[in-house]
């Protein structure tokens, strides 16, 4: 990959490609297609809060000049009054299998890792997505496990994989080798 991939804030020009990649399953794809949803919960989030809250948040993946997708985090609370995050990404179709994925969720990890006081980072896919299970693997992420009957879609429960990055890995794999 030649081209620089980076995360920056949601501009109210992006409202309209991330309502069109959501929204629209030729786009969303196979493993991120779970119905259609509000075409304005876009732009009230971002009127309320430019989609960076305190326990989630929503940025635009940029390959070059190019806006190429979305990469997204949530808070999810963990024993002993702690939490971690739980991020996912979301690219244009014909962005997809460049390794722009994998970049961006790296960048995100990295970020939250640095911003925030979390030791986890962690990002689950569906068993059958192996594209997304490589990128994760490819980011630095570690494969936990199997989560049996983990997601509902497309009128059936779906087994997911759950994967992982603490604090200590990024000290492993410095993110200029990736």
């Amino acid at each position: 990959m030649n081209v620089e991939v980076s995360l920056r804030p949601v501009r109210e020009d992006d409202l309209t490609f991330l309502n069109d990649l959501s929204n629209d399953p030729a786009a969303s794809g196979t493993y991120q297609w779970n119905g259609w949803h509000d075409p304005h919960v876009y732009r009230r989030r971002w009127a309320e809060n430019g989609l960076l809250a305190d326990d989630r948040g929503l940025l635009i993946v940029s390959a070059g000049a190019d806006r190429v997708g979305l990469v997204s985090w949530r808070k999810i609370l963990t024993p002993g009054e702690s939490y971690c995050w739980n991020i996912g990404a979301l690219l244009a179709p014909e962005t997809r299998g460049r390794g722009y994925g994998t970049r961006a969720q790296r960048l995100l990890a990295e970020y939250l890792l640095a911003h925030t006081r979390v030791n986890r980072v962690e990002a689950s896919t569906e068993i059958g997505n192996v594209a997304e299970q490589r990128a994760l693997e490819k980011a630095g992420f570690t494969r936990e496990g199997v989560l049996r009957g983990f997601g509902f879609r497309d009128g059936a429960w779906r087994d997911g994989v759950l994967y992982s990055l603490l604090r200590a890995d990024l000290s492993e794999t410095p993110s200029d080798e990736r």
